[in-house]
C-alpha cells in the first residue's frame, strides 16, 4: 500500500491517481471559473487555505510536472480573450492589469495537492486518495453480485452515462481549451451534455427505488437508527440520500462558519440546494424564529433555489405556515421516515 511520503515524493506514484479529480469537491468544493475547466491561481491558495505565494513557489519548483498536467500560462491575446470569456463574467473579478496569467485544470489542482505539504486540505485529499487506493486492492476483483441481477436498461443507463462523463465531457473541455471562434457555443454544448449526465443518474436511481420491491411502510428502524446518530453523523446520513436520489456536488459543512447551513448541492437538474439537519427528540418541536433564521440563510446569504429544513422532530403549525411561504421545505419526522425509506422528496425531482 503507497503511503503520503511516497505520494510526495514519486512523480510516477502521483501520475497513478491523477485520473481522480473527483476526490477534490469530496474533500471540498472546488469553485471554477465560468468556462467550468479552469480555476485561477487565487482561486488554487483559497481551496487549500494557503498563501498565494505559496502557490507560486510551487508552481516555480515543479512547473514541468504541472504543465503536464494541464497548468497552462497566458499571455497576449490568449489572455485577452480568455479575460473576455471568463474573468469579466466572474463574481470576483479581476480588474488589475497583468501580463500573464495561470490557469490550472482541475488535473493540475489534484497535482499541487499531492506536492503541498502544509495545508491540512491537502493532506484530506491524499488521505481519501490513499484510502481509495487501499479500498481498490483490498476489495475482490469480481463483483459478488450475480450479473443477470442488472436489467439491461440498467446496464443501457449506466454505459451511457459513463461515456458522458468520462468520454464526451473531456472531449469538450479539450475542444473549449484550443478553440476560440466557437467557444461559447462549445461552453453551452458541454452544459447541455452534463445536464443529460445528471437526468441520467436520476432516472437510475428512480428505476431502482420502483424496481426493488418496497412496500409503503418505512422500514422499521428507521427513525430510531437516527435517534440514535449523532449530530454530525446525521448531515451525513442526509447528504447520503441526497446523493441517492441524484443530487451532485454535495458537501456537508456544519459547524462553525457554515453561514447558517449544514449541507449545500445540486439538486439533479442543476439548482443549488441547502439544507439545515437538525437531530432533536421527538417529544419537541421546530418553532417558527428558527424556521425564520433559516430563511436568512438559505435565501439570502446563500441564494438557494431549494432549501430542505430536515427535522427528526415535528414542526409547528406556525413554523409550517411560514416555511411554505417562503418556499421551505419542511422535512418533518414522517417525511423524513419515508425519505430514509426510500420514497423520494417531490422537490428533487
Amino acid at each position: 500500500m503507497i503511503n503520503e511520503s511516497a505520494l510526495l515524493e514519486s512523480k510516477s506514484l502521483r501520475d497513478g491517481v491523477l485520473e481522480r479529480t473527483d476526490v477534490l469537491d469530496k474533500v471540498k468544493a472546488l469553485s471554477l471559473l465560468p468556462d467550468g475547466t479552469h480555476v485561477t491561481t487565487a482561486m488554487v491558495a483559497a481551496y487549500f487555505e494557503v498563501a498565494e505565494t505559496v502557490i507560486n513557489n510551487l508552481l516555480n519548483r515543479h512547473r514541468q510536472e504541472l504543465e503536464s498536467n494541464g497548468l497552462r500560462v497566458l499571455r497576449g491575446p490568449e489572455l485577452r480573450e480568455f479575460k473576455e470569456l471568463n474573468l469579466s463574467f466572474y463574481q470576483s473579478g479581476y480588474p488589475q492589469p497583468r501580463s500573464s496569467l495561470a490557469i490550472w485544470s482541475r488535473r493540475a489542482v489534484l497535482n499541487v495537492a499531492m506536492l503541498l505539504r502544509d495545508s491540512d486540505v491537502a493532506r484530506q485529499v491524499r488521505t481519501y486518495l490513499l484510502d481509495m487506493e487501499y479500498l481498490a486492492r483490498t476489495q475482490p476483483a469480481e463483483n459478488p453480485a450475480p450479473t443477470d441481477v442488472v436489467s439491461l436498461d440498467d446496464r443501457i443507463d449506466q454505459r451511457i452515462t459513463h461515456i458522458l462523463g468520462k468520454t464526451v465531457v473531456p472531449m469538450f473541455n479539450s475542444l473549449i481549451e484550443t478553440s476560440g471562434e466557437h467557444r461559447k457555443e462549445l461552453i453551452a454544448l458541454r452544459a447541455g451534455v452534463q445536464r443529460i449526465e445528471r437526468r441520467l443518474h436520476q432516472h437510475h436511481a428512480r428505476l431502482q427505488r420502483l424496481e426493488g420491491g418496497r412496500d409503503d411502510r418505512p422500514a422499521v428502524g428507521v427513525m430510531a437508527a437516527m435517534d440514535a446518530m449523532h449530530g454530525r453523523t446525521f448531515e451525513r446520513h442526509i447528504a447520503k440520500l441526497l446523493r441517492r436520489d441524484g443530487c451532485t456536488n454535495v458537501v456537508v459543512q456544519g459547524g462553525h462558519g457554515d453561514r447558517g447551513v449544514d449541507i449545500i448541492a445540486l439538486t439533479p437538474d442543476g439548482r443549488r440546494l441547502v439544507a439545515q439537519c437538525k437531530r432533536f427528540a421527538p417529544c419537541l418541536n421546530i418553532t417558527s424564529p428558527e424556521v425564520q433564521k433559516f430563511i436568512g440563510a438559505a435565501k439570502v446569504l446563500h441564494s438557494a433555489d431549494v432549501a430542505l429544513y430536515v427535522a427528526t422532530c415535528p414542526f409547528t403549525p406556525e413554523a409550517l405556515s411560514i416555511a411554505a411561504e417562503a418556499g421551505i421545505t419542511a422535512v418533518h419526522r414522517g417525511v423524513l421516515e419515508e425519505w430514509s425509506a426510500g420514497e423520494p422528496l417531490t422537490v428533487l425531482e
